[in-house]
């Protein structure tokens, strides 16, 4: 952050020489030359950067480093900055080789005495107390100081004037970072430093103002509260059952009573009645109003669902939908069925009730809408490859003769990590490879052409998350086009300005779709973090926002990803544990952020893996229970964000190279529990994804698992065949409680961001990887055509081509990159003149704290990817990963 500082001040004309060094392990006689991995993140050609190692030496200052500043002296550098470890108890060695000498420390120092044992406060020209928003850093502040104050013996000194500075360096555009950075420049002035530029406004104070953290610290148990809410939610429903069963066996007492009665001639019956109805009295008050509903109600449901149609009501909209489908034998299997057996006893009834009930109902376990959608199967196609035109033709492969176009997108990893396609050898080779390259805007509306992005039919989603805000923007312009185009096209003429805002506003309000954007999966799970953690939620909560202002709301802000959780080695439970928790501190941002849980909460939409293991057949049953309980009964949330929408895929890390064409078997069985558990959209892998991107041959095999589920599986003609299933019962108990106590243990490390601080949900992934790996190889987890069951012929661990043909790799041809290049070049081009003035305005909205969401919807009219991309990179949102 200081290096950052030093390049924006004085607009990159210093040269500057970082040496780290890092302690040398005596055992092992190496060291974690870890700094250059975070340092990655100034690159810039004026920027040297080297790490050493003590080698040794008693002292933490090698032996050698007077020669290395000498040495960079030489080579030009106008600055030399040495960070040392372990500086501080009994050895201040680095103050005789400093001009300038800066101690960094944390607030968790321990007892205020060890302050009396650190060399360094005596040398020291600055003091930084880093993690200032941590708990006592306030006290650790004044502590410091008064040591300070007396190393010095600077008693008629104000304490506030001593030089120690509170800094967050892991905050975007800290202002006690730069009032530090301020200090230390003013210092080596005096030593000879050029005085900088104008590229950091001065500010006043010594410790970070404005701390708002991403989740409030009162807010930090939010988790621990989630767990509680839904516990506390079972025990009121086994206390209702108590109530109802005992409101039932009393009407059925005073009914018997009242029989009796009439052959009583001593009145011992009527006397007895009326005691009867005192305890029924007291019963009906220990119902409560909803579990009252929910009994009074059954007898209308039952006859509801046994008529030949049922009506719902959408959007002031009625749907009327057959109750049973005829099957070839003429069996009328009912459409969802009802639990019979439990009709008897109001107890029993009211607990399915309150934790099962119908599809369409609250907890929604059984799924969130009474019934599927008419003539669309959940079906989603997923391409990428080469460039915008051959991913074009693909998709209109795959969804010709479709009754709904679901489109999703998959990014080359050029696009992926914010980058342009470039010349560059690092990224040349990758360009339109495993995904589409997509630079511009002219690229996105070439990606669309001939869908109709407003359709309700339409459905597009994009999987990307570091530069999502960018690409989405994208996409919104190419559909707001597209629309302005059919407008002339319809009436000869442009559209006037009034009627371009009716046209973009109408777009917006039917717009059909979902982009990943998930960051803490990302940092999590996966890799493709461009921009810090806090800037990117912060962008995230400015798409949100710009989503209520503009009333978005067919499009899913944020599909929040536990797949790639999954593909990364997570097991079932760990992947619906982390996904809902990284839901829920989406939803403490954004309250932070002010916006009211309905105005963000049908917004976001979900995205899980569907494995081999038992536990993922009840995923979506779970995750939609734990959601509307949490939404409805802690958050306040209306019907409409209590309903937890998700994609599921089949999963890809099921699928292997060895005999390939087993992988069609496992992907059936992933997908016809995804269909049972009433997933809202549907992703089935083609067997060859094992190694590469799939020929249009196995998508279409993959694609037919699908239609052969819905369309021929009889089964299927039933929207809730899970439900009434003993082993389903209990696995939805046992998983949801372990995702609980998995919310209780984040709790504890002070939620989500503060697990991720230390690596926590890292290191399960990783253990849980390296466990399905060692079974798989010591055959304990038997796996078909891998390690049992193989072919006469086969080598074990030899991939084999499935479905009797060779494998084929898709690559983005020469022509291809080519003409990439040449159509971000004359991009480029043609908005040279407008460019500079945008790309200041982003820089500036991103320093100001304004909606930066707003204005990359302008900015991707005349700015490519990755200028935005390097736009955002200067003014401070890097991201950093921990290591």
């Amino acid at each position: 952050e200081l290096v950052r500082r030093f390049r924006l001040d004085h607009e990159d004309k210093l040269r500057i020489a970082v040496v780290a060094i890092d302690p040398t392990r005596r055992r092992a006689g190496g060291a974690l030359l870890g700094d250059r991995i975070r340092m990655n993140a100034i690159d810039h050609p004026h920027v040297f950067m080297r790490s050493l190692a003590t080698r040794g030496a008693v002292a933490e200052v090698p032996e050698h480093v007077e020669d290395v500043i000498v040495a960079c002296k030489a080579a030009g550098h106008d600055l030399v900055i040495v960070e040392t470890p372990g500086i501080g108890q009994g050895d201040a060695g680095i103050v005789g080789l400093a001009d300038v000498s800066l101690y960094v420390m944390t607030p968790e120092f321990g007892a205020p005495s060890q302050l009396e044992k650190i060399d360094m406060l005596d040398f020291a020209d600055a003091v930084a107390i880093n993690k200032f928003e941590r708990r006592g850093a306030d006290d650790a502040l004044r502590d410091v100081r008064r040591q300070l104050q007396r190393n010095r013996e600077s008693f008629g000194s104000p304490l506030e004037d001593l030089p120690v500075f509170g800094t967050i360096a892991a905050r975007f555009n800290d202002d006690g970072v730069t009032a530090l950075y301020q200090h230390l420049v003013g210092l080596l002035h005096e030593h000879g430093l050029p005085t900088g530029g104008a590229g950091l406004d001065r500010v006043d104070t010594r410790v970070p103002t404005g701390i708002t953290a991403i989740v409030p610290p009162a807010r930090s148990r939010y988790l621990a509260d989630v767990a509680e809410t839904v516990r506390a939610y079972h025990r009121r429903t086994e206390e209702q059952v108590v109530a109802a069963r005992n409101r039932q066996a009393l009407r059925t007492t005073r009914e018997l009573l009242a029989d009796a009665g009439a052959q009583d001639p001593d009145g011992a019956a009527a006397s007895a009645a009326t005691e009867v109805g005192a305890l029924l009295d007291d019963a009906e008050r220990a119902l409560d109003g909803e579990s009252h509903a929910l009994l009074d109600d059954w007898p209308a449901t039952v006859e509801a669902y046994s008529g030949d149609e049922h009506v719902v009501t959408v959007r002031d909209r009625e749907i009327r939908t057959a109750v049973t489908d005829v099957s070839l034998s003429g069996t009328h299997v009912p459409r969802v069925a009802l639990p019979r057996s439990r009709t008897g006893d109001d107890g029993t009834l009211l607990r399915w009730l309150r934790n099962e009930n119908l599809p369409g109902r609250f907890p929604f376990t059984g799924g969130v809408f009474a019934f599927k959608r008419e003539g669309e199967d959940p079906t989603r196609m997923f391409a990428g490859e080469g460039d915008a035109f051959r991913t074009n033709r693909r998709f209109h492969l795959l969804s010709a003769g479709q009754p709904a176009t679901r489109l999703s997108t998959a990014f080359d990893s050029v696009t992926l990590y914010g980058f342009d396609p470039d010349e560059r050898p690092d990224i040349y080779g990758k360009v339109g490879n495993s995904g589409v390259s997509i630079a511009t805007l002219d690229d996105m509306e070439v990606l669309y052409d001939g869908f109709d992005l407003t359709d309700p039919a339409t459905s597009v989603s994009m999987t990307i998350n570091g530069p999502a805000p960018a690409i989405l923007a994208m996409f919104f312009n190419a559909a707001i086009d597209q629309r302005l185009a059919a407008f002339e096209a319809e009436h000869g003429r442009p559209p006037s300005d009034d009627e371009a805002a009716d046209v973009r506003s109408w777009v917006l309000a039917n717009v059909r779709g979902t982009v990943q954007a998930d960051i803490l999966k990302e940092d999590q799970g996966q890799n493709t973090c461009i921009f810090s953690t806090e800037f990117a939620l912060r962008m995230m909560a400015d798409i949100q926002e710009w989503f209520v202002a503009h009333r978005v709301r067919n499009f899913y802000s944020v599909s929040i990803s536990g797949y790639h959780i999954a593909e990364a080695g997570a097991n079932p439970l760990s992947q619906l544990a982390f996904t809902l928790a990284n839901a829920f501190t989406y939803v403490e941002a954004y309250l932070a952020r002010g916006m009211h849980v309905d105005e963000f909460a049908p917004n976001l939409s979900f995205f899980f893996s569907n494995g081999m293991d038992p536990e993922y057949a009840v995923l979506g049953r779970v995750a939609r229970r734990i959601w509307a309980i949490a939404v409805r009964d802690l958050y306040g949330g209306d019907v409409r964000s209590q309903k937890l929408k998700y994609h599921i895929q089949t999963s890809g890390r099921s699928l292997h190279a060895q005999e390939m064409s087993f992988n069609d078997i496992r992907t059936t069985l992933q997908a016809l529990i995804a269909v049972y558990d009433n997933c809202n959209s549907l992703h089935t892998n083609a067997y060859d994804e094992a190694v590469t991107t799939p020929t249009a041959e196995s998508v279409r095999r993959a694609v037919a698992i699908q239609q052969i589920i819905n369309q021929e599986w009889g089964l299927a003609r039933n929207q809730n065949p899970n439900q009434g299933s003993f082993v389903i019962e209990q696995l939805t108990d046992l998983v949801e409680e372990a995702v609980l106590a998995e919310f209780d243990r984040l709790a504890d490390r002070g939620g989500v961001l503060g697990a991720m601080e230390t690596g926590y949900q890292r290191g399960r992934i990783q253990d849980e990887s390296m466990l399905y790996e060692q079974r798989k190889h010591d055959g304990s987890l038997p796996i078909v055509g891998v390690n049992t069951f193989l072919a006469p012929d086969a080598t074990p661990g030899e991939p084999s081509g499935g479905a009797g043909r060779p494998l084929e790799l898709a690559r983005s041809t020469e022509d291809e990159k080519q003409r990439q290049l040449g159509r971000l070049a004359d991009f480029k081009a043609r908005h040279a003149q407008e460019r500079a003035a945008m790309l200041d305005r982003l820089r500036g909205a991103a320093l100001a704290g304004d909606n930066l969401f707003a204005v990359l919807m302008d900015a991707v009219r005349v700015c490519s990817l990755g200028e935005i991309s390097d736009a955002l990179f200067e003014v401070g949102g890097r991201y950093r990963r921990n290591v």
